[in-house]
């Protein structure tokens, strides 16, 4: 969407603080011992005490209230009373919400107690990859050269981009135009930010694979060369200069 009013931006600000609120006390509760199925309920509480509507059950009858992922599986995870946190396990947690006709989306990728299998050099160059993505955004620059400096950050770490998921638009429903805001350079995309536009911007940083595909499930993406997958979200405005940040409360690039 676009900000026309100041109640369009107080709308969107009320959505982000839910949603951002939610992830980062999802990610401060979850634990070793833990099931995800426990962890996507302790997020849909949140979200209910603040009066925030889950947007993949609304959007699309999504079985869970927030997408868990974990190990190998890169994105749309399935809570489940089955799936156990164990030690090491690197864990994404995407949280998105309507709030008063208004939606947003965030979410972040982190290791469960200790590092033992090393991904915090993958979690870490999502991050900063992210940070960077947000910082060269403003309305006027193209799109896919902000796609080219996200491969391009991520080469430079020795990591891969997964080519068939991006960003997206977001404000009034859960995906609008601009669609496919992707991690690469698509020379044939012409698109260029505008101002007041309302986008959520998404890493998918790899180890192995660069395309995602879909389980059995009907949900869950797994990696089509295996590997794992970090995944850092924020939903933005454009502005003239530096991006407004509207999900920066859930301290994701700290």
């Amino acid at each position: 969407m676009s900000i026309t009013s100041e109640n369009e931006l107080l709308g969107m600000q009320k959505v982000s603080e839910a949603v951002a609120c939610t992830l980062k006390e999802m990610m401060n509760y979850a634990k070793v011992g833990m099931t995800t199925k426990q962890v996507d309920e302790y997020g849909a509480k949140i979200l209910s005490k603040l009066g925030a509507k889950s947007a993949p059950y609304l959007t699309y009858g999504f079985p869970g209230w927030t997408c868990i992922s974990v190990d190998q599986e890169f994105c749309h995870g399935i809570p489940s009373e089955q799936r156990i946190l164990k030690e090491g396990d690197l864990i994404n947690i995407d949280v998105s919400a309507e709030l008063n006709g208004y939606w947003a989306d965030n979410g972040g990728s982190f290791v469960i107690g200790e590092d033992i299998h090393q991904h915090q050099k993958l979690i870490d160059a999502s991050k900063d990859i992210l940070k960077k993505a947000i910082g060269s955004i403003k309305g006027g620059v193209k799109i896919a050269d902000v796609g080219f400096l996200m491969e391009t950050e991520a080469k430079k770490r020795g990591f891969k981009v997964i080519k068939n998921l991006g960003g997206h638009g977001v404000g009034r429903s859960l995906h609008e135009e601009p669609d496919e805001l992707l991690n690469y350079k698509n020379r044939f995309d012409t698109r260029r930010f505008k101002k007041n536009t309302v986008v959520a911007i998404e890493t998918f940083i790899s180890t192995t694979s660069n395309l995602a595909i879909e389980l059995k499930d009907g949900w869950t993406m797994v990696g089509n060369r295996g590997g794992y997958m970090a995944q850092h979200e924020h939903t933005i405005v454009v502005t003239d200069g530096v991006p407004v940040i509207l999900t920066e409360m859930n301290g994701i690039l700290n």
